[in-house]
């Protein structure tokens, strides 16, 4: 028997606020009538913590206090057991965006090491050797604006083999003089980050300019922290030895999912970095780092 079950939410971009509705149909299809033991839905919004290899070994306690952290949960019973007609069958729902107790529904974002999710799934039980029907949806969770406009936060630098640091022999170093800004370090995360760099001079030829956007995800409990960076995105933005004194744009527009706004909770924290990296013909990497807070405007 040809039977096909599936969840469709009234909004097409999927992206809802905590104390809205989520509202949407369950579209069942099937060829001839179906018998069945009861449709329900379930809404579940959790935060998956996980150890990184290297810190594996570290805090064996752990393991223990890095279950998944529950945000929200709720279960409805949409069709009691009965029957479905031969065709198309829509069956509306809506479901309130609510935390459990004091819980707050952080907003949606994948990690490395720290994943929320927010999930809705469907349930179709079946009589006895029939197989069970599920399907399910994840769908955005966006917090609030938490600020209506965000200070200017400028950023001038310069880099030269002086300011460099983790250098062994700075004598060795070729000279050079990199200036730029951007222009804030608090960013609207729906917003690009902008700023521009000039290459004063260098005495080595440059092979590349790149902006690394960088996620520094921390998992905690009493007996210590697991801090682990990893890279989001790499955008190439000059590439081969630019014209000395000329003004080159900086860039990058926050990926969806894989950003949002900076989060600290006392188990975990999701903080986010840019290094500007610029790699010499001589494959020396210089490398400056600027910590980023991301807000939601």
């Amino acid at each position: 028997m040809s039977v096909s079950l599936d969840i469709r939410l009234k909004r097409a971009n999927k992206v809802y606020h905590e104390g809205e509705r989520l509202s949407g149909v369950l579209v069942i299809i099937t060829r001839d009538a179906l018998q069945h033991q009861g449709v329900s839905l379930s809404l579940e919004g959790l935060v998956n913590l996980q150890l990184s290899s290297k810190s594996v070994g570290v805090f064996e306690a752990f393991y223990n206090s890095v279950k998944p952290i529950q945000l929200v949960s709720s279960n409805m019973e949409v069709v009691k057991p009965g029957k479905v007609p031969a065709g198309r069958t829509e069956i509306p729902f809506e479901f309130p965006l609510q935390a459990k107790g004091s819980k707050v529904l952080y907003e949606t974002y994948h990690g490395v090491f720290v994943n929320i999710q927010y999930t809705l799934r469907c349930d179709m039980r079946r009589p006895l050797l029939a197989k069970d029907l599920s399907k399910s949806c994840e769908f955005m969770l966006h917090c609030q604006p938490q600020k209506p406009k965000l200070p200017p936060s400028p950023v001038e630098f310069s880099i030269t083999p002086e300011t460099l640091q983790n250098v062994k022999e700075r004598t060795l170093l070729p000279k050079f003089l990199i200036k730029g800004h951007l222009d804030a370090t608090n960013c609207a995360v729906t917003r690009p980050l902008t700023g521009e760099l000039v290459v004063e001079r260098s005495e080595v030829a440059i092979k590349s300019i790149e902006l690394q956007l960088v996620r520094v995800e921390t998992c905690g409990c009493a007996e210590g922290y697991a801090r682990d960076a990893t890279e989001i995105q790499n955008i190439q933005i000059a590439e081969g030895d630019v014209c000395h004194g000329l003004s080159i744009p900086i860039y990058m527009v926050f990926p969806r999912l894989f950003t949002c706004p900076t989060l600290e909770t006392t188990n975990f924290k999701v903080e986010f970095e840019v290094n500007i990296v610029i790699v010499l013909h001589d494959d020396h990497l210089i490398t400056e780092n600027f910590p980023l807070k991301l807000v939601r405007v």
